[in-house]
């Protein structure tokens, strides 16, 4: 691949692992399926991943098998924008956002510009990743070990150190958290303060959680 593309400019993007993948750049979350149950079960595949120590991370925006509603799609989005690599992807329709509806466009074009605009930022959590073995999509409880909240939450994550990422996992809307049987609609925010990325609001937390 390097006599093909020249130095630095080819990757190995892995579709399984074992022990010793971790070497290698960039892995992929397997074959999941158009649903929302689908979409949660891809992150909580993505965590774990991290937690074993591989430090880049993505999935088939869209999922793999079937063809998503166009609301599915859009949400799915915004979570495969805000991980480490993205792709639209899927076995047999084209995963384009004209095939969907008048919107999926404008939430596309939205996404892709936050990513390139945080570029600065995503490069130096890859070069953390490379230096230190820490993933950029990471579970709460490994940014805040010290929160035994954090245990237990798996349907959010940093994407970095600095980035809470909670996606949503239903056609309602609404953030929800929680692992097997308990759901809770919201997300969990380990630190005091934190700022909305778009319009700079600071969210005062009280005991992890909005007023």
């Amino acid at each position: 691949m390097e006599q093909e593309k020249g130095p630095g400019q080819a990757i190995v993007y892995a579709r399984s692992a074992t022990c010793g993948g971790q070497k290698f750049p960039v892995h992929w979350g397997g074959d999941n399926s158009a649903t929302y149950v689908s979409m949660a079960e891809t992150l909580r595949g993505g965590l774990s991943l991290g937690l074993s120590g591989f430090g880049f991370w993505s999935h088939d925006i869209g999922g793999f098998f079937g063809t998503p509603t166009p609301d599915l799609y859009k949400r799915w989005i915004a979570f495969g924008l805000l991980s480490s690599h993205s792709r639209l992807h899927s076995d047999s329709d084209l995963r384009v956002p004209w095939n969907f509806d008048d919107g999926s466009a404008d939430v596309l074009r939205f996404f892709k510009n936050l990513k390139a605009r945080l570029k600065p930022y995503l490069m130096d959590m890859m070069q953390e990743a490379l230096d230190h073995g820490w993933p950029m999509l990471r579970a709460m409880v490994l940014e805040f070990p010290n929160d035994p909240t954090c245990r237990h939450l798996d349907l959010q994550y940093m994407l970095g150190s600095a980035l809470l990422v909670a996606p949503v996992f239903n056609p309602h809307g609404e953030v929800t958290q929680g692992a097997g049987w308990r759901t809770e609609q919201h997300s969990y925010l380990s630190l005091p303060v934190w700022c909305h990325i778009e319009h700079s609001q600071r969210w005062d937390c009280l005991n992890g959680y909005l007023p």
